[in-house]
Protein backbone atom coordinates (compact mmCIF):
# COMPACT_ATOMS: atom_id res chain seq x y z
CA UNK A 1 0.00 0.00 0.00
CA UNK A 2 1.30 3.46 -0.90
CA UNK A 3 1.63 5.75 2.16
CA UNK A 4 1.72 9.51 2.58
CA UNK A 5 5.45 9.45 1.76
CA UNK A 6 5.05 7.53 -1.49
CA UNK A 7 5.51 8.52 -5.11
CA UNK A 8 3.57 10.69 -7.54
CA UNK A 9 0.36 10.35 -9.45
CA UNK A 10 1.85 11.08 -12.85
CA UNK A 11 -1.48 10.83 -14.65
CA UNK A 12 -2.94 13.69 -12.65
CA UNK A 13 0.39 15.45 -12.14
CA UNK A 14 -0.12 15.17 -8.39
CA UNK A 15 2.73 14.51 -5.99
CA UNK A 16 2.83 12.83 -2.61
CA UNK A 17 4.42 14.74 0.26
CA UNK A 18 7.52 12.55 -0.07
CA UNK A 19 7.83 13.41 -3.77
CA UNK A 20 7.41 17.10 -2.96
CA UNK A 21 10.24 16.81 -0.44
CA UNK A 22 12.43 15.33 -3.19
CA UNK A 23 11.64 18.23 -5.54
CA UNK A 24 12.33 20.90 -2.93
CA UNK A 25 15.38 19.39 -1.28
CA UNK A 26 17.82 20.42 -4.02
CA UNK A 27 17.24 24.10 -3.31
CA UNK A 28 16.20 23.69 0.32
CA UNK A 29 18.28 20.83 1.79
CA UNK A 30 17.03 21.55 5.33
CA UNK A 31 13.32 21.19 4.47
CA UNK A 32 11.53 18.25 6.05
CA UNK A 33 8.14 16.57 5.75
CA UNK A 34 7.28 18.06 9.14
CA UNK A 35 8.03 21.52 7.77
CA UNK A 36 5.74 20.96 4.78
CA UNK A 37 2.97 19.76 7.09
CA UNK A 38 3.51 22.82 9.29
CA UNK A 39 3.13 25.17 6.30
CA UNK A 40 -0.06 23.32 5.38
CA UNK A 41 -1.34 23.73 8.95
CA UNK A 42 -0.65 27.46 8.61
CA UNK A 43 -2.81 27.40 5.44
CA UNK A 44 0.01 28.59 3.19
CA UNK A 45 -0.65 25.64 0.92
CA UNK A 46 -3.77 23.46 0.65
CA UNK A 47 -3.06 20.13 -1.07
CA UNK A 48 -5.80 17.84 -2.20
CA UNK A 49 -6.66 14.76 -0.17
CA UNK A 50 -7.32 11.25 -1.44
CA UNK A 51 -10.32 9.30 -0.05
CA UNK A 52 -7.80 7.62 2.28
CA UNK A 53 -6.63 11.00 3.56
CA UNK A 54 -3.24 11.14 1.83
CA UNK A 55 -1.96 14.53 0.68
CA UNK A 56 -1.60 15.12 -3.05
CA UNK A 57 0.20 18.27 -4.21
CA UNK A 58 -0.16 19.92 -7.60
CA UNK A 59 2.78 21.55 -9.37
CA UNK A 60 1.30 24.91 -8.37
CA UNK A 61 1.38 23.77 -4.74
CA UNK A 62 5.08 22.92 -5.08
CA UNK A 63 5.79 26.32 -6.64
CA UNK A 64 3.90 27.97 -3.78
CA UNK A 65 5.92 26.06 -1.18
CA UNK A 66 9.14 27.07 -2.91
CA UNK A 67 8.06 30.71 -2.77
CA UNK A 68 7.32 30.48 0.96
CA UNK A 69 10.65 28.80 1.75
CA UNK A 70 12.53 31.30 -0.41
CA UNK A 71 10.93 34.28 1.31
CA UNK A 72 11.85 32.84 4.70
CA UNK A 73 15.43 32.02 3.72
CA UNK A 74 16.34 35.04 1.62
CA UNK A 75 14.24 37.80 3.20
CA UNK A 76 13.48 36.53 6.72
CA UNK A 77 9.80 37.31 6.27
CA UNK A 78 7.38 36.05 8.94
CA UNK A 79 4.60 33.74 7.77
CA UNK A 80 2.03 36.45 8.29
CA UNK A 81 3.74 38.68 5.73
CA UNK A 82 4.31 35.79 3.32
CA UNK A 83 0.59 35.00 3.52
CA UNK A 84 -0.15 38.60 2.52
CA UNK A 85 2.13 38.15 -0.51
CA UNK A 86 0.34 34.95 -1.51
CA UNK A 87 -3.10 36.51 -1.04
CA UNK A 88 -2.09 39.41 -3.29
CA UNK A 89 -0.80 37.06 -5.99
CA UNK A 90 -3.93 34.90 -5.74
CA UNK A 91 -5.96 38.07 -6.39
CA UNK A 92 -3.85 38.87 -9.44
CA UNK A 93 -2.10 41.77 -7.72
CA UNK A 94 1.58 42.51 -7.26
CA UNK A 95 2.90 41.40 -3.84
CA UNK A 96 4.21 44.07 -1.44
CA UNK A 97 7.75 45.27 -2.03
CA UNK A 98 10.43 43.19 -0.36
CA UNK A 99 12.65 44.83 2.26
CA UNK A 100 15.96 45.90 0.70
CA UNK A 101 14.76 44.88 -2.78
CA UNK A 102 16.89 47.54 -4.39
CA UNK A 103 19.99 45.82 -2.97
CA UNK A 104 19.34 42.35 -4.35
CA UNK A 105 21.59 42.81 -7.32
CA UNK A 106 24.59 43.71 -5.18
CA UNK A 107 27.49 41.44 -6.09
CA UNK A 108 31.14 41.50 -6.96
CA UNK A 109 30.80 42.24 -10.66
CA UNK A 110 30.71 40.01 -13.77
CA UNK A 111 33.57 37.81 -12.66
CA UNK A 112 32.86 37.78 -8.92
CA UNK A 113 30.59 35.87 -6.59
CA UNK A 114 27.52 37.81 -7.75
CA UNK A 115 27.91 36.83 -11.42
CA UNK A 116 25.54 33.84 -11.38
CA UNK A 117 22.01 33.41 -9.98
CA UNK A 118 23.15 31.51 -6.89
CA UNK A 119 25.87 34.03 -6.16
CA UNK A 120 23.38 36.88 -6.62
CA UNK A 121 21.03 35.22 -4.17
CA UNK A 122 23.79 34.89 -1.56
CA UNK A 123 24.67 38.57 -2.07
CA UNK A 124 21.28 39.79 -0.86
CA UNK A 125 21.89 41.93 2.19
CA UNK A 126 20.12 40.85 5.38
CA UNK A 127 17.00 42.58 6.58
CA UNK A 128 16.80 45.17 9.35
CA UNK A 129 17.70 44.38 12.95
CA UNK A 130 14.79 43.32 15.12
CA UNK A 131 13.83 44.55 18.56
CA UNK A 132 13.05 42.05 21.28
CA UNK A 133 9.27 42.42 20.93
CA UNK A 134 9.56 42.12 17.14
CA UNK A 135 11.56 38.91 17.44
CA UNK A 136 9.03 37.41 19.85
CA UNK A 137 6.13 38.26 17.53
CA UNK A 138 7.85 37.15 14.32
CA UNK A 139 8.98 33.83 15.81
CA UNK A 140 5.70 33.24 17.65
CA UNK A 141 7.39 32.55 20.99
CA UNK A 142 7.16 33.82 24.56
CA UNK A 143 9.60 35.80 26.65
CA UNK A 144 10.49 32.80 28.84
CA UNK A 145 11.33 30.68 25.78
CA UNK A 146 13.61 33.38 24.43
CA UNK A 147 15.30 33.81 27.81
CA UNK A 148 15.94 30.05 27.98
CA UNK A 149 17.45 30.01 24.51
CA UNK A 150 19.64 32.98 25.33
CA UNK A 151 20.92 31.22 28.46
CA UNK A 152 22.17 28.38 26.25
CA UNK A 153 23.70 30.75 23.70
CA UNK A 154 21.34 29.65 20.93
CA UNK A 155 19.91 33.14 20.37
CA UNK A 156 22.29 36.06 20.96
CA UNK A 157 21.43 39.75 21.07
CA UNK A 158 23.69 42.47 19.73
CA UNK A 159 25.34 45.01 22.01
CA UNK A 160 22.35 47.36 21.72
CA UNK A 161 19.87 44.62 22.66
CA UNK A 162 18.60 44.02 19.12
CA UNK A 163 18.72 40.85 17.07
CA UNK A 164 20.22 40.29 13.64
CA UNK A 165 17.86 38.66 11.10
CA UNK A 166 19.71 35.34 11.37
CA UNK A 167 18.57 35.13 15.01
CA UNK A 168 14.95 35.09 13.83
CA UNK A 169 15.73 32.08 11.66
CA UNK A 170 17.47 30.42 14.62
CA UNK A 171 14.49 31.10 16.87
CA UNK A 172 12.07 29.60 14.37
CA UNK A 173 14.17 26.48 13.95
CA UNK A 174 14.62 26.01 17.69
CA UNK A 175 10.85 26.40 18.11
CA UNK A 176 10.19 23.77 15.43
CA UNK A 177 12.64 21.36 17.05
CA UNK A 178 10.90 21.96 20.35
CA UNK A 179 7.72 20.51 18.89
CA UNK A 180 9.59 17.20 18.70
CA UNK A 181 10.61 17.37 22.34
CA UNK A 182 14.10 18.74 21.75
CA UNK A 183 14.96 21.25 24.46
CA UNK A 184 17.73 23.88 24.42
CA UNK A 185 20.02 21.61 26.44
CA UNK A 186 19.75 19.01 23.67
CA UNK A 187 20.93 21.55 21.11
CA UNK A 188 24.21 22.48 22.81
CA UNK A 189 26.08 20.04 20.56
CA UNK A 190 24.55 21.68 17.48
CA UNK A 191 25.63 25.11 18.71
CA UNK A 192 29.14 23.84 19.45
CA UNK A 193 29.39 22.33 15.96
CA UNK A 194 28.25 25.63 14.41
CA UNK A 195 30.85 27.54 16.41
CA UNK A 196 33.55 25.18 15.12
CA UNK A 197 32.36 25.72 11.55
CA UNK A 198 32.50 29.50 12.08
CA UNK A 199 36.07 29.12 13.28
CA UNK A 200 36.95 27.08 10.21
CA UNK A 201 35.51 29.72 7.86
CA UNK A 202 37.33 32.47 9.75
CA UNK A 203 40.64 30.66 9.28
CA UNK A 204 40.16 30.93 5.53
CA UNK A 205 38.85 34.50 5.27
CA UNK A 206 40.69 36.26 8.13
CA UNK A 207 43.78 37.12 6.03
CA UNK A 208 41.51 38.63 3.38
CA UNK A 209 39.56 40.67 5.94
CA UNK A 210 42.80 42.29 7.12
CA UNK A 211 43.85 43.29 3.59
CA UNK A 212 44.16 46.99 2.82
CA UNK A 213 42.47 46.63 -0.56
CA UNK A 214 38.69 47.28 -0.16
CA UNK A 215 37.90 44.89 -3.02
CA UNK A 216 39.79 42.12 -1.28
CA UNK A 217 37.87 42.75 1.94
CA UNK A 218 34.61 42.67 -0.01
CA UNK A 219 35.67 39.37 -1.54
CA UNK A 220 36.27 38.03 1.97
CA UNK A 221 32.63 38.68 2.88
CA UNK A 222 31.38 36.95 -0.27
CA UNK A 223 33.76 34.04 0.29
CA UNK A 224 32.54 33.66 3.88
CA UNK A 225 28.93 33.43 2.67
CA UNK A 226 29.87 30.84 0.06
CA UNK A 227 31.81 28.74 2.57
CA UNK A 228 28.92 28.97 5.05
CA UNK A 229 26.48 27.72 2.41
CA UNK A 230 28.73 24.79 1.51
CA UNK A 231 29.23 23.98 5.18
CA UNK A 232 25.46 23.85 5.79
CA UNK A 233 24.96 21.60 2.77
CA UNK A 234 27.75 19.29 3.89
CA UNK A 235 26.28 19.12 7.40
CA UNK A 236 22.83 18.25 6.01
CA UNK A 237 24.27 15.60 3.70
CA UNK A 238 26.28 14.00 6.52
CA UNK A 239 23.23 13.89 8.80
CA UNK A 240 21.10 12.35 6.07
CA UNK A 241 23.81 9.81 5.26
CA UNK A 242 24.15 8.94 8.91
CA UNK A 243 20.42 8.45 9.32
CA UNK A 244 20.25 6.32 6.18
CA UNK A 245 22.84 4.01 7.71
CA UNK A 246 20.64 3.42 10.75
CA UNK A 247 18.59 0.20 10.76
CA UNK A 248 15.00 0.75 9.71
CA UNK A 249 15.50 4.35 8.53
Amino acid sequence: MQGDNGGSDTAGQLLSIGAVLGVLSDEFPEVTISKIRFLEAERLVEPQRTPSGYRKFSRDDVTRLGYVLRMQRDHYLPLRVIREHLDAMDAGEAPPALPGAEQQAVGAGPSGPGSDPEGAREAVLPGPRLGRAELLAAAGIGEQQLADWESYGLVVATADGGFDPEMLQVARLVAELGRFGLEPRHLRAVKAAADREVGLVEQVVAPLRRHRNPQTRAHAAALARELATLSVRLHAALVQAGLRAQPGV
